[in-house]
């Protein structure tokens, strides 16, 4: 299943290729608030984690397995985390929890990197560890419905376009491009809401 093939000249796997439907279909249903998005995100992040620990990016295949966690946390929440215990709704983060947030980040980022350092054989500790650490304040923001989530995303997702082209990995390379469009979508269509339930 990972055997490499060629597809419209791209070299990819059957496994990278069966990820990268999976997400585009966890996006698209993320921007459309459907909880459905959480099953197809444990599915994606199970298939990635195998394909990144072939190309040596243990932070990617780490994150992997913290998704799916996070996946049936969000799934609850999305479905049960309200006030009353009724399904989340969108909003936006407040100025000291986007401070945290981006406190959280940088702490990760220091953590994560130093330790692929020291522990792993990673040739891209650093940007693997800033990477890692900002997928996972996207995905907390996403599971509380958090506008915020997609500023992460679109900032995160360019950068991971350069890493993966870099370890050859250009089907997700491609799929992280289609990230930054869906999530710039995302982040208008949640803002916009979060503007309506707010007036």
């Amino acid at each position: 299943m990972n055997d490499p093939i060629v597809l419209f000249g791209i070299s990819t796997s059957a496994l990278e290729l069966i990820s990268f439907v999976l997400s585009i279909a966890t996006v698209v249903l993320n921007i459309r608030q459907n909880p459905w998005a959480w099953f197809f995100a444990i599915a994606s992040s199970a298939m990635y984690g195998i394909v990144f620990f072939g190309s040596r990016l243990y932070g990617d295949m780490g994150l992997q397995v913290v998704f799916i966690i996070m996946a049936m946390w969000g799934w609850y929440l999305w479905l049960y985390g309200g006030d009353r215990h009724e399904a989340l709704t969108v909003s936006r983060s407040s100025n000291i929890g986007w401070a945290w947030g981006i406190a959280g980040w940088l702490a990760g980022f220091a953590i994560l990197a130093l330790f692929l350092d020291r522990y792993t054989d990673s040739d891209v500790p650093y940007i693997d560890g800033f990477l890692t650490a900002g997928s996972l304040l996207g995905t907390l923001l996403l599971t509380r419905k958090k506008v915020e989530n997609w500023i992460v995303w679109i900032v995160v997702d360019i950068l991971y376009v350069g890493l993966y082209v870099y370890k050859g990995l250009h089907m997700t390379a491609i799929l992280y491009g289609l990230f930054v469009v869906l999530a710039a979508i995302g982040l208008v269509t949640w803002y916009r809401e979060s503007r309506r339930k707010s007036a």
